[in-house]
């Protein structure tokens, strides 16, 4: 969408000029003129009084029968396949499948052919291979050059990214190269029926509603997944497929940013997603050596301990052990809620888990309609108990 002024109704009063939120129009020989700074945003065609402002539909469209496949972003570092990537091949497999077409994967980085068998193990159709000493470690103008010009060469109809933090950042790049939409952190995609467009949802007024979001128009169709939302691909030993090796090849001025040095955060940190079981606690704890206690029960079931919002922004435990909708986003067999009191925005990154044991002293607490077992009761004591019985 864009917009032209009509010239013979301009009156040249400037009010365009002063509402334009982009700075976008200036006043020529008392006429407004749009420059390309302009997003369509339609704010001058509401305010102009004259009505000498319109929108107009763009002229170039893209031939989205052109556009066929469905590509996952293979986050890998240090070597190692992200776990969401292995979520977005079990997922990108259904849609393909609904839609007949294949699945692809797109790896970046350098000395990294091992894991080309390892995703068409996990049901990778094709595996576009972008191979340089510049791709070893995530730069965002790298990746973002390499991943837009496979897409422009190959055309995937749709394109799945892991809601990482490398993910968030590459995601939207490439929509903007690419001159399409980018849906985020979506929590569950399908395929319509009727015209074969995929449906993604993700949360929306702090978690308050679901919104489903389509791209009708524009292609590729590109969603960020949270991890932890979707079940894994099996793996299939010998499975293979094709691979294809992109050119890729970089000018002296292409990258702005140089890694200087890495520095990984000291201490443990939580690997939530990959946790079968998971004890979380909340501001029921009543001060952060509750923590203590969560934490004998997690070793005793082999798993971790996770977090409310409330306890990291008291500063009670670190935010990696966070889970919720500004958090992690987990999957459990088991799930213990202790002293939590079920926050939509709690419930947002732990509903799928298989099972939910609540423990709260508030028999009301809104965490009992979510959890499949409930106990209600001191936490102090009821923890011991299940120790004991363990």
């Amino acid at each position: 969408m864009s917009v032209r002024v009509i010239v013979e109704k301009c009156k040249g009063c400037s009010i365009c000029v002063k509402c334009c939120p982009f700075s976008a129009i200036d006043m020529e020989n008392k006429i407004a003129v749009i420059g390309d700074a302009c997003t369509g945003c339609g704010v001058c065609v509401d305010e102009c009084p004259f009505d000498a402002i319109e929108k107009t539909e763009d002229n170039v469209k893209k031939d989205l029968s052109e556009y066929k496949g469905v590509w996952v972003f293979a986050e890998q570092r240090e070597g190692k396949l992200m776990p969401v990537v292995i979520e977005l091949l079990g997922e990108a497999k259904k849609l393909a499948a609904e839609i007949g077409t294949d699945v692809s994967a797109v790896l970046c980085g350098d000395e990294v052919g091992a894991l080309t068998h390892e995703l068409f193990a996990y049901g990778a159709d094709k595996v576009y291979q972008a191979v340089h000493p510049e791709l070893k470690n995530y730069r965002t103008d790298a990746y973002t050059k390499v991943i837009q010009e496979a897409i422009n060469q190959y055309k995937p109809e749709i394109i799945l990214l892991g809601a990482t933090h490398i993910g968030r950042d590459l995601g939207p790049c490439l929509a903007v190269r690419c001159d399409t939409g980018l849906t985020a952190d979506c929590t569950k995609l399908e395929i319509d029926p009727d015209d074969k467009k995929i449906r993604q949802t993700r949360p929306a007024f702090g978690g308050n509603l679901m919104a489903t979001i389509i791209c009708p128009n524009h292609r590729p169709q590109m969603s960020t997944v949270r991890p932890g939302v979707m079940d894994k691909a099996e793996y299939v030993a010998g499975r293979e497929g094709v691979a294809i090796r992109l050119n890729v090849s970089f000018d002296e001025d292409e990258i702005r940013t140089k890694i200087i040095k890495i520095v990984k955060e000291a201490g443990e940190l939580a690997s939530l997603t990959d946790a079968e079981f998971i004890v979380s606690g909340g501001m029921g704890l009543g001060n952060p050596e509750g923590f203590e206690l969560l934490k004998k029960l997690a070793e005793k079931l082999g798993g971790t301990i996770g977090s409310s919002r409330a306890c990291v922004d008291s500063g009670w435990i670190d935010h990696s052990y966070q889970v919720g909708q500004t958090g992690t986003t987990v999957k459990p067999k088991i799930y213990f809620a202790c002293g939590i009191s079920g926050a939509i925005q709690h419930l947002a990154g732990m509903q799928s888990s298989d099972y939910i044991i609540a423990i709260n002293k508030n028999e009301n607490a809104p965490i009992f309609e979510v959890a499949d077992y409930g106990i209600v009761g001191d936490l102090y004591e009821v923890i011991p108990a299940i120790l004991e019985q363990l």
